[in-house]
């Protein structure tokens, strides 16, 4: 055994409590994220007394290791007093809580590292498991309780601070969606004198009231089989928007170590709204430029991010330039047709790629530019916001990793948030 690291078993036990008086109703299971979550398994004539009853501060874990990748399906109940999770899973708990915090254990099981052993450790011809027995061998250093509940105190420190970002750029994102939709679905903009300067000049007293609730004219467009506002058009994307699809460089060429320009190949590099830098390309074929709308052209279609760098980009995509210089317009205007695809794919039609042509024409709605420049001036402050916090959240999370990775040399200084 390495100096100063403890055997787990001696410290946790087993579980095995089932829901034989249907007591409990919440069904969860185990993520490889690591979280417990509401289960999307059909339950419906199902005996739920056979499945197994865990508690706030116990853990869950599934065994199976070699379907979920480099990662062991493993988490603690921290939102619920009570759930239930399927007879597959272990249940276990802490032996002595002044002895071992749940928190700072969870912070082992989040350590790639972990995952690295637990995969190692794993065995079986059909399918490999690391078993309950592998699990108590586990070793890891147990300090004193005082210097693991402030371990987990400065780790959570960050964790919320990232997850309070991610829910602010969430409502933010939100918001502009929302104003997209009042805007320009349904048509209840802002009279002004630029955007209807013959309604405003014959009736002035309409100026600053919503366009279609205060009688603005509307008219049929045969091409979008819709009513519009009176002076819109119809459209391709190709009108308002400057289209490069994206070519994959040599496979010689990608690296990690930062040699060469930023290359995305696809959706598995995208954010919440921008891309993750994972990989580097010397010989670039079609590039992005900062700001450019990045758009997934094979399944699923239609996924967005922006880039947040000038780039390469691979033929999973391709990326968007405003030709009126207004990105942000664009940008939810493409999520807009994103659900095109959405609705489809819920019929069963799947959208396996979209071509060069089918992206050119793509049928869209062309405002009056002067209304779309005070939706981009107003639209782009929100995503600029959006933008600031994402560069928080990506120096936060190199933080929060790091602690983890300092979990084993705990008699180091704990890095300060």
């Amino acid at each position: 055994m390495r100096l100063n690291y403890k055997r787990l078993g001696d410290y946790i036990q087993p579980i095995n409590q089932r829901n034989i008086n249907l007591e409990v109703e919440t069904l969860l299971g185990v993520s490889i994220r690591k979280v417990l979550m509401p289960s999307i398994a059909n339950t419906i004539g199902t005996d739920m007394s056979r499945y197994k009853i865990i508690k706030k501060n116990q853990f869950a874990y599934g065994p199976v290791t070699s379907r979920n990748g480099d990662k062991i399906s493993i988490a603690l109940l921290e939102e619920y007093d009570k759930a239930l999770v399927s007879q597959a899973y272990t249940v276990f708990e802490i032996i002595d809580d002044e002895d071992l915090n749940a928190e700072y254990l969870m912070m082992w099981f989040r350590r790639p590292e972990f995952d690295r052993y637990a995969r190692f450790k794993s065995h079986g011809s059909a399918r490999e498991t690391f078993d309950w027995e592998e699990l108590e061998e586990t070793e890891l250093p147990i300090p004193s309780i005082e210097k693991q509940r402030e371990i987990v105190a400065e780790y959570n420190t960050i964790v919320n601070r990232i997850s309070l970002n991610e829910t602010l750029n969430q409502k933010l994102e939100d918001t502009a969606q929302a104003l997209y939709k009042h805007w320009f679905v349904d048509f209840e903009f802002p009279i002004t004198k630029e955007s209807c300067p013959e309604l405003v000049s014959g009736a002035p007293e309409l100026e600053g009231k919503p366009y279609k609730s205060s009688g603005g004219e509307m008219v049929y467009n045969a091409e979008l089989d819709c009513e519009i506002p009176l002076g819109w058009e119809d459209g391709n994307l190709i009108d308002i928007s400057q289209i490069t699809m994206g070519q994959s460089p040599s496979g010689e060429s990608y690296n990690v170590d930062g040699v060469g320009e930023i290359f995305y190949q696809g959706r598995t590099d995208f954010g919440f709204r921008f891309p993750n830098v994972r990989n580097y390309t010397t010989e670039p074929k079609r590039r992005a430029k900062r700001g450019n709308i990045l758009m997934s052209v094979r399944a699923p279609v239609g996924d967005l991010n922006i880039a947040n760098n000038d780039c390469c980009i691979g033929r999973g995509l391709s990326a968007l330039d405003s030709l009126d210089n207004c990105n942000s317009f664009l940008y939810y205007l493409m999520l807009s047709v994103r659900n095109q695809f959405d609705v489809a794919n819920g019929e069963g039609t799947i959208f396996g790629s979209i071509t060069k042509d089918g992206l050119h024409e793509i049928k869209i709605l062309k405002p009056k530019i002067t209304l779309i420049k005070e939706f981009e001036n107003l639209a782009s402050k929100i995503d600029s916001r959006i933008e600031n916090i994402s560069i928080e959240i990506s120096i936060l999370n190199p933080m929060k990793d790091l602690l983890l990775s300092k979990m084993s040399k705990v008699e180091t200084k704990i890095v300060e948030v």
